[in-house]
């Protein structure tokens, strides 16, 4: 999924907690088996390959997964797409770079974006994308999702304290560490010097996910060009703020900061989750760090 894993464990008995930890690490290898973009025979690949053509019988863990997808799609109005692959593609970020694509190039990559190209079938559990071209990412979810089903994996071996984190950018604070009764410390750096921590929260049986334009960014033409993309416009957001989101999930928190991160303060205030948090951290002195 391209990031580092981690978990911090609680407990009294080193031989179960080892191995609680190796089950959540084979847990988290099945999902890169299952979802990754980048292997070939991954069921993820499975339906970018073959949706086009036919309607594609796929398991209920995808189903379920790409049915929250449209959900949230629904929600955000349509600035979470997981069909945004072919502008990832036309910016040159799957490659982990960054470029500015053509107006042709640009305006054919559009034409293939749009989560109302797949078309989910949940009596038959299908999927289908209605034209060629279409191609869904799961870098908005992936992580979020396998720290969900890493915690989910320690749980059910009888623990209840735990920090799992993928790469920094979504965390989930299994109860508490014996040290700190508010749950677990997780910093939110600030994007105008990532070396400082614009706040601190504890994480007590939520999920916290950050995203924002100092992660994967690339200056042209004096400005700088996030890797997050809105799929309407087919542009990248500009500048290098951040947004941190805290849910009862991982896969929400980390599919919501995209959309609020797109959309701006306001549009957050009228529409985010009843349930979740929201730190929007600002890149320059003009506007300040603030909660919603």
């Amino acid at each position: 999924m391209g990031a580092t894993f981690s978990i911090v464990l609680y407990g009294s008995n080193e031989a179960e907690m080892a191995s609680a930890v190796d089950a959540a690490f084979g847990e988290l290898q099945r999902l890169e088996r299952t979802i990754s973009l980048y292997r070939p025979g991954s069921e993820w690949s499975m339906v970018n390959r073959w949706a086009a053509r036919r309607a594609l019988r796929i398991s209920r863990e995808l189903y379920r997964l790409l049915a929250d997808c449209m959900e949230y799609s629904r929600k955000s109005d349509g600035s979470f797409d997981i069909s945004v692959g072919p502008l990832i593609r036309a910016w040159g970020f799957l490659e982990g770079k960054g470029r500015f694509p053509g107006e042709a190039q640009l305006a054919a990559a559009r034409a293939n974006v749009g989560y109302r190209h797949v078309n989910l079938d949940a009596k038959a559990r299908t999927v289908r994308f209605d034209r060629a071209g279409v191609e869904i990412n799961p870098g908005g979810i992936g992580k979020g999702y396998a720290v969900d089903r890493m915690v989910s994996i320690l749980k059910q071996r009888g623990f209840d304290s735990a920090l799992v984190a993928a790469s920094g950018s979504s965390i989930f604070g299994l109860g508490a560490p014996h040290t700190e009764s508010r749950g677990w410390p997780a910093e939110i750096r600030d994007p105008g010097n990532p070396r400082k921590t614009a706040e601190t929260v504890f994480l007590k049986d939520v999920s916290m996910s950050t995203s924002g334009g100092f992660e994967k960014c690339f200056r042209a033409r004096g400005r700088t060009y996030s890797h997050i993309l809105d799929p309407r416009t087919g542009r990248p957001v500009l500048g290098t703020g951040s947004v941190s989101v805290i849910a009862p999930r991982a896969l929400d928190s980390e599919a919501w900061t995209k959309p609020c991160l797109i959309n701006g303060r306001e549009w957050t205030a009228r529409n985010k989750p009843g349930d979740s948090h929201v730190f929007f951290c600002a890149d320059s002195a003009e506007q300040a760090h603030a909660w919603l």
